[in-house]
């Protein structure tokens, strides 16, 4: 969407192009100010082109990156496709526009934003055989 998006601007310079990605960002992600989150909670997971022929003979749709001789698969995809996109479970849940994001709608506790993180680990590895590795740091 960045390249659609950003040729229909009238300016197309580093500043445009700029504003148009914080837009795009913007529009999916929830404002941290008033929902906690901690962005990004999963990386994008990189599998082999095997593994990726094999879930693509499942999942013709699957998005794909290449990555040297791997290929990158979009966590957000993984985790709306194993049923996790706007599911809240008390006050810890995913991001309805970007399933990616694990929020926090009120008062959820860390233990409970860390099972939801297990569950869709859990559910996404069930269900394709990957192993989503979590992106933000645990302590």
């Amino acid at each position: 969407p960045v390249k659609r998006v950003f040729e229909a601007k009238k300016r197309q310079d580093l500043q445009s192009l700029r504003e148009t990605i914080i837009e795009i960002r913007e529009s999916k992600l929830p404002d941290y100010k008033k929902i906690g989150n901690a962005g990004s909670f999963f990386k994008n997971p990189v599998i082999s082109i095997g593994q990726f022929r094999d879930l693509q003979d499942k999942y013709p749709a699957l998005p794909s990156y290449p990555f040297g001789d791997e290929i990158k698969i979009p966590a957000a995809w993984l985790i709306e496709k194993a049923g996790w996109k706007g599911v809240r479970e008390k006050d810890a849940g995913t991001w309805p526009d970007q399933p990616l994001v694990l929020v926090n709608y009120a008062k959820a506790t860390g233990k409970e934003i860390l099972t939801l993180a297990e569950k869709i680990q859990h559910n996404v590895h069930e269900q394709f055989g990957i192993k989503l590795e979590m992106e933000v740091n645990i302590y």
